[in-house]
């Protein structure tokens, strides 16, 4: 991860974008960059959607924008100094604590 975030951080140095990577701007990208994803995936089915990577084109595209959301959310993380993993990490134990196992298991029934 810090192997990324320092690539993606010198990308954007050697080209002088810090002063337009805000985290309003970088947040505001991110989610224009998720709704390129979402639209990859609109009006499949859910069979379609499981198999998107078994067409070499959609394929391409979907790996594409996973790549920018994954690059705007970690300059975005690095910009405000947070641990991407460390949060990520600290997220799923806090969800494992509000969805134990043994009450939630094969409930899609949010708490």
């Amino acid at each position: 991860m810090n192997d990324l975030t320092n690539r993606v951080r010198a990308f954007a140095e050697d080209r002088h974008w810090q002063q337009f990577h805000t985290p309003k701007n970088l947040a505001m990208a991110l989610a224009g960059e998720v709704g390129e994803l979402l639209a990859e995936f609109q009006w499949l089915t859910p069979e379609q959607a499981t198999a998107v990577m078994d067409d070499p084109e959609a394929s391409a595209r979907v790996r594409a924008e996973i790549g920018d959301v994954m690059i705007y959310l970690t300059r975005l993380a690095d910009v405000l100094g947070i641990d991407l993993v460390e949060a990520a990490v600290t997220k799923l134990a806090e969800v494992a604590v509000r969805y134990p196992v043994e009450q939630v298991k094969g409930s899609a029934t949010k708490r």
